[in-house]
């Protein structure tokens, strides 16, 4: 098994202010957005942003966390750790930028959408992921991407946040 660091700390923050910058100029109007965490690293990575945005911005946007466990397809095959979705504003009419660590097959960002749309009817809702991957089995993409990695299906990637996990890097695990 061979690990490659494909992101350090400071790789992480460049490309967080990057998409932060983007996410601004493509919502004109910052009252309205909210940024959504998927849990677990996506809440970490969406307090990042809104941190961002506010140093450039002055505005702070609101920012929640969305458990999607029960939305996903795959449940007959494992059981989901349910944790708590707080979501601090009414979403109905607001932009919402759903944020996640990986985009791989997009079934996560499935589900999170539904998610979504069951605690009301977004205006629009963006998605925002530190890596691609590629190797999608659904339609979906992200509108925001710190960086894309093509990579094989036996390759892991794995995200390390200091939040979750004491560091911040980003490594290519082949087998």
């Amino acid at each position: 098994m061979s690990t490659k660091v494909i992101m350090t700390a400071e790789d992480m923050r460049r490309s967080l202010a990057r998409m932060a910058h983007e996410i601004v100029e493509r919502n004109h109007s910052l009252e309205k957005l909210v940024l959504v965490g998927m849990r677990t690293r996506g809440v970490p990575l969406a307090n990042r942003l809104a941190e961002d945005i506010l140093s450039f911005e002055k505005i702070r946007v609101p920012v929640g966390a969305l458990d999607f466990s029960l939305y996903r397809d795959d449940l007959t095959a494992r059981r989901p750790q349910i944790k708590p979705t707080d979501i601090p504003e009414n979403i109905a009419g607001r932009a919402i930028v759903l944020v996640d660590d990986v985009l791989y097959t997009g079934r996560s960002a499935r589900a999170a959408m539904d998610a979504l749309v069951d605690l009301g009817r977004p205006e629009v809702i963006q998605l925002a992921v530190l890596i691609d991957r590629g190797h999608r089995e659904l339609p979906i993409r992200a509108d925001y991407v710190g960086k894309n990695i093509p990579t094989a299906q036996k390759e892991d990637v794995r995200v390390k946040l200091v939040e979750t996990d004491g560091q911040n890097e980003v490594t290519l695990i082949g087998y």
